[in-house]
Parts: structure tokens; C-alpha cells; sequence
């Protein structure tokens, strides 16, 4: 078999392929028997159907194109393995199949030609003495006070309020009832819709509720009724409302003030596994110090991943997008459902190539970094022990005992990974990360995180706090 190569642009490699006449003639011969021994006519035996029978009733089209694609399929892999070509993907037919069954004779010789997806050439930029920036998240001793200081409010007694009106801080109890404040001329402005409740409990915080709410409602008695002005922000999450003023008839019921416990020995406990106050501070800040030290290690990847993506010469073939799409979309698709979003409304057929096409360019992104960190693993003869990843698979059993993994995938993985962060490490010894103030680099990033802060701060205690999120009465 006469195989001719030509390298192509997007890392794919041109084939044309001869096919002598003899083997053209037996895969055709190869499907008339297949078809004699497998096919129901009526007025034959099974396997004893004659070759003329055979032709007028499947039709010699059927057959040649079965032919074909066979002889394709088969001729395509032979030729891989006899001009070890190491092929990712499947191949492209450079000529439509229905134009070379025009022109297929099983008496001549078959000359087709592919195309085939292959691993890229990498090349590589100076990618040592890198001089980069990386912002540095410095440990807060404020963070292991606002945790203390919301579970002190979660544990906090419920005391009714006398001879005062309510205040920031207070529980309040309410009945109310809200209203667009315009309406066409002559008619009376319409309830918005579930914008009424009664015996409606809520703290009155400024981060509470539509804004303009909780603030209405400060100054007001027990048995008080007040109308409060406001409008709903521009971006908020009902169109309907969005942008819109109303009214809200608010009438308040009782009031109460939070009385916190002694933050004492006797509160850790109450909270926690420790015996003292100290020891709960010093775990929560320990666990604090450890998030921030990860979170600076991280921004140092991102640094260098981004600066070697800037280095990389590389054709991407489409096979590799194409997978590396399909795993973004699976983890967001994950990541959706865990959130209990039903997925099947997002991942319709009309909005799979949306999807798809907004993922390509995280998806070339992430193939650059990979390919770029490969190559300079390969390069620098940079390689993990084996031991090192059969005590990283024992951690991963360990830490999910019922992790249903492949012991073949999850090894390959937990080896790739290794390597990705000892090239990471090599990459970051060779050069230079000036740590520069969180918010330095990226503000808009950096305001999005502060807005989380006291969430991520609760979230990362919960090793080592144990609290029901309910006052007592």
C-alpha cells in the first residue's frame, strides 16, 4: 500500500493512500459473502442466496458502499501504523464519500486521501528568568473576630424591646404589604406581585431585604404603621421590578433585641470541639493563615501560567479544542445540577453551539497552559517517582473513601497534576514574582471578592465550628 504524507496547518497531517486492485476486489468479495450468509429472501436458504439474486436485490450500490467504507476504515488504520503517524481523534475524508463511490471499482485501484489530527509542535519562548507579579493575600486577624462575632449573633437570645423605637440590630416581626408607586391616570397603583407577607421576621440590617426597607422601618413603635418609599435596583433579579419605585405599607409587631453570649471558654465549647477560647482562636487562625498562604501560591500559578501562554508557539488541532470543550461544559454542567439547576433547560440542542463557542476561548487557554508546562517538563528532563504518585492516589482514597475512580484514570491524573506542579515550582524558582497588595493588579476582581468576605470567612470555618444557625426565644 502506497501511503504519501503532507504536513498541514492545525497540527494535521495530509495522507493519500493507494490501494492496490487485489485488495479492492477482496473487500468487495468480503461483503457479498457477509451479505449471502446474513440476509432473509424469500425462496432461499440462509447462506445460500446466488451471488446474481443477491445483486438485484441489494443493489450493487449498497454493497460498493460497503464496501468502501471498509476498505477506507481499514486501509486509514494500516497506513497509521505503517508511517507511524500517532493520530488523536478521527479522520476527515478530504473527498466526499458519495464522490469516491461514483468512482469506486472493486477491479481498480482505490487512491483516497484524509486528513488526521496529530499532537501539536510545541515551541517554546525564554521561559526562564520570568519577572512577574502575583498579588499577595496577607492573613486579617479581623476575619477569626467577624466569625466569632456571627455565631455570637446566631446563638444570641431573643429579649423583647421596651420603650424604644426599633434600631439597626433589632429582630423585628411585621406585617406588610407593597405597591408600584405609579399606576395609568385614574386608576389605583397594583400590588406587586408576592410583595406582601405577614408575621415576617427579619433582622433589620442594611444588607437585609430591597434596599430602602430595613431603613424605613428604623424609628418605628410596636403597633406602628408607616409607608416607606424605595425602588428596586436597576439590576434586580425580577425585570418586572427592576428599576421600578413602589410603596410598602409596613406595620410592626414586635420588636426584639439580640442579647449575645460571653465570648468565653464555656461559648468555644458550646460552638466547638475546643475547651477554651484561645484554642478556637488559635485554630481559626491557623486555618485562616493556611487559606491565605494557598491563595497566594495560587495567584503565583496564575501569574506564570499566563506568562508562559504568552511564550508558546503552538497549532492547536480542532480534536483537542473539541475535548477540552466538552470537559468545561461537563463541569459547569456539574457544577449547575449541585446547585439544583435544572440542567436540561440550559443544555437544549439550540443552545449547545452558543455554549460551545463561548467556551472556546477558556478552552484554547487551557490547552496553551498544559502544552506550555508539558514542554518545559520535557525539556528540562523534569519527571515524578512513582512513588510519589502512589502516596498521592493513597491520600485521595483516603480522603473520599467512596470514590467510585478508575484506578488507571486516576493515577494518569494525579501523575499529569504532579508534574504540572513541580514544572509550576521549577518555573517560579527560575524566575522572579514581585508580591504586590491584593487588588493591585486586578481592582474589579478584588471588589467582587470583599463582597463575599464574611460568606468564604463562615464557609471556612466549619472544620472547626459546630453552630445552629437559630436564636433562642
Amino acid at each position: 500500500m502506497k501511503v504519501t504524507q503532507e504536513k498541514l496547518p492545525a497540527s494535521q497531517i495530509g495522507l493519500e493512500i493507494e490501494v492496490p486492485s487485489e485488495k479492492s476486489k477482496q473487500a468487495y468479495e468480503q461483503v457479498i459473502k457477509q451479505f449471502a450468509r446474513e440476509v432473509n429472501i424469500p425462496g432461499f436458504r440462509k447462506g445460500k442466496v446466488p451471488r446474481q439474486v443477491l445483486l438485484q436485490r441489494l443493489g450493487q450500490t449498497r454493497l460498493k458502499a460497503t464496501a468502501l467504507e471498509n476498505l477506507i476504515n481499514d486501509s486509514l488504520q494500516k497506513a497509521l501504523e505503517q508511517e507511524k503517524i500517532a493520530a488523536i481523534g478521527s479522520f476527515e475524508l478530504s473527498t466526499e464519500f458519495e464522490e469516491l463511490l461514483a468512482k469506486f471499482d472493486p477491479e481498480q485501484p482505490l487512491v483516497f486521501s484524509a486528513k488526521v489530527d496529530v499532537q501539536p509542535e510545541v515551541k517554546m519562548g525564554q521561559y526562564t528568568g520570568l519577572q512577574l507579579q502575583a498579588e499577595e493575600a496577607k492573613y486579617d486577624e479581623a476575619q477569626v473576630d467577624e466569625v466569632l462575632a456571627k455565631y455570637r449573633s446566631d446563638k444570641a437570645a431573643l429579649i423583647p424591646v421596651e420603650g424604644r423605637p426599633a434600631q439597626l440590630g433589632d429582630v423585628a416581626l411585621a406585617d406588610f404589604v407593597g405597591r408600584f408607586a405609579e399606576a395609568p391616570e385614574g386608576e389605583t397603583p397594583a400590588e406587586i406581585p408576592g410583595g406582601e407577607a405577614e408575621d415576617f421576621q427579619v433582622e433589620l440590617s442594611e444588607n437585609q431585604f430591597v434596599p430602602g426597607f430595613i431603613q424605613g422601618m428604623i424609628g418605628m413603635n410596636p403597633g406602628e404603621t408607616r409607608e416607606v418609599s424605595l425602588q428596586f435596583p436597576d439590576e434586580y433579579s425580577s425585570e418586572e421590578l427592576a428599576g421600578k419605585p413602589a410603596v410598602f405599607t409596613i406595620t410592626l409587631k414586635e420588636l426584639k433585641e439580640k442579647e449575645l453570649p460571653e465570648l468565653d471558654d464555656d461559648f468555644a465549647q458550646e460552638v466547638s470541639e475546643f475547651e477554651t477560647l484561645a484554642e478556637l482562636r488559635e485554630s481559626l487562625e491557623t486555618r485562616f493563615k493556611a487559606d491565605q498562604e494557598n491563595k497566594t501560591s495560587a495567584n503565583k500559578e496564575k501569574a506564570i501560567s499566563a506568562a508562559i501562554v504568552q511564550l508558546i508557539d503552538v497549532e492547536i488541532p480542532e480534536t483537542m479544542v473539541d475535548r477540552e470543550i466538552n470537559y468545561l461544559l461537563n463541569q459547569q454542567a456539574l457544577q449547575l445540577k449541585n446547585y439544583g439547576i435544572d440542567i436540561n433547560q440550559l443544555f437544549t440542542e439550540e443552545n449547545m453551539g452558543p455554549l460551545r463557542e463561548s467556551s472556546r476561548p477558556e478552552a484554547i487557554e487551557k490547552l496553551k497552559q498544559s502544552l506550555a508546562l508539558a514542554e518545559v517538563a520535557k525539556l528540562e528532563s523534569l519527571s515524578v517517582e512513582d512513588s510519589e504518585v502512589a502516596a498521592e492516589v493513597a491520600k485521595i482514597r483516603k480522603q473520599f473513601p467512596k470514590g467510585n475512580f478508575d484506578p488507571e484514570n486516576l493515577r494518569e491524573f494525579v501523575a499529569e497534576d504532579l508534574l504540572k506542579q513541580k514544572t509550576l515550582k521549577w518555573l517560579e524558582e527560575k524566575g522572579t514574582i514581585e508580591l504586590v497588595p491584593e487588588g493591585s493588579l486586578n481592582p474589579a476582581a478584588d471588589e467582587e471578592a470583599e463582597a463575599s468576605d464574611a460568606e468564604d470567612s463562615a464557609e471556612a470555618a466549619t472544620s472547626v465550628i459546630d453552630v445552629e444557625v437559630v436564636g433562642e426565644e
